[in-house]
């Protein structure tokens, strides 16, 4: 079995009467247009497996009838299998017995659509806080949990609207909120922005990452935007007749499409904005070790020149960035011909940029700094520069 949060294997879903029969034909090679033809049997997902890392948004995408709403609904057993298995935390859904599915599903389990599906006769506060009523909490501790949720999708002043009060994009924040209510440690979103405005979506978007970055939920994500799920997506599945195609990373996808299909949900979007940090990086600036000796200046001059490079980064032991120094600067030190040791106080120091830096936030820093900037890692650890010349050949193609 994969390792992963959510772990799903050889899942199948047949809408029709015989649907192990119409599994047998598919093994055999038969296509799902003969099977309908033939069978009166609908495939609606076939043969699906992968796996989704604790933390991640995992995006799914296809055109209409791919399969990718039936997928996350087999997921959260919406729509019972035909076939196949899916783990949760190492527990397999599709085996659960009724009760205890139920008590997953208010426990640890949201799911955000695209009707907003408000109750509107409920305050805003009200629809927050019903999952946590269901849950059967108390009023006060739900209120007090609806509240702090509220606050962080920013309405907590509007508590105590109703939802014809609201604009759509306040309604879906209202519906994210009553998701994250029972803190759940994973959320599934199907096609969640699509009926907002393109101003409200990107907000909607933003709203998630930020979230993101001090709750790190597990997110199965939909969307038929591709510009949405490279923007949002750790990686992103593709589906195409209830199969999925192609899973990687937005670059992954963009370099080797596994085929035309794949190939062209990428033709229209400019890739290159959907760059970042790590996607840049290359080991292109010369490295030397401060071990709590510092490094010898003339010897830094002498490796640059045979190199043919014009900067050298200096790490502490545990490869943390600790400062930059350019030749000239070398240059002007050693010209007495007297031995010094680059020390922090000769050093220029640059605040490194971490991997997820989007590439608008790059290019402002590369134009600040007069030479290359250090990359770092989730962990602070460096891995990597990016220099001007790097990032014109990146976005050229290399």
């Amino acid at each position: 079995m994969q390792s992963g949060k959510i772990v799903v294997e050889n899942l199948y879903k047949v809408f029709g009467a015989q649907p192990q029969e119409a599994i047998d034909l598919l093994k055999q090679g038969w296509s799902k247009d003969k099977i309908l033809a033939e069978k009166g049997a609908v495939i609606g997902v076939s043969d699906v497996s992968f796996s989704v890392e604790e933390g991640e948004i995992f995006v799914l995408m296809g055109l209409s009838g791919s399969g990718k709403s039936t997928l996350i609904r087999l997921i959260n057993r919406l729509v019972e299998p035909s076939a196949g298995n899916v783990y949760i935390d190492g527990q397999n859904v599709a085996k659960l017995p009724k009760k205890q599915l139920i008590d997953l599903r208010r426990r640890d389990m949201s799911m955000v659509f695209q009707s907003f599906a408000l109750m509107p006769s409920r305050t805003v506060l009200d629809n927050a806080a019903f999952g946590l009523e269901v849950a059967g909490k108390g009023r006060k501790e739900r209120e007090k949990r609806a509240m702090e949720v509220l606050k962080q999708v920013g309405l907590d002043t509007f508590a105590h609207k109703y939802p014809h009060e609201l604009s759509g994009g306040m309604q879906q924040r209202v519906g994210l909120a009553r998701a994250l209510a029972v803190d759940p440690s994973m959320i599934i979103m199907d096609e969640a922005f699509s009926a907002l405005d393109p101003l409200k979506r990107r907000e909607m978007q933003d709203v998630l990452l930020e979230l993101q970055k001090t709750h790190r939920r597990t997110i199965i994500f939909v969307s038929h935007d591709i510009e949405e799920a490279m923007r949002i997506g750790t990686r992103i599945g593709i589906m195409e007749g209830g199969k999925l195609i192609q899973v990687g990373t937005p670059q992954e996808l963009v370099d080797n499409p596994a085929n035309d299909y794949v190939r062209n949900f990428f033709d229209t979007v400019d890739t290159n904005r959907y760059l970042t940090a790590g996607q840049l990086k290359a080991d292109s600036v010369p490295l030397f070790v401060h071990n709590g000796k510092a490094p010898d200046a003339h010897t830094v001059s002498q490796a640059l020149q045979a190199l043919d490079k014009h900067y050298a980064f200096i790490v502490d032991e545990n490869h943390r960035f600790y400062g930059s120094i350019s030749l000239e600067k070398i240059a002007l030190l050693v010209e007495g011909g007297q031995t010094i040791g680059l020390d922090q106080a000769l050093l220029k120091q640059i605040s490194p940029v971490p991997e997820d830096m989007p590439l608008d936030q790059v290019i402002g820093r590369l134009v600040d700094n007069e030479g290359p900037i250090p990359v770092v890692d989730g962990k602070g650890i460096y891995c990597g520069a990016i220099s001007k010349g790097r990032l014109l050949t990146r976005m050229q193609g290399e």
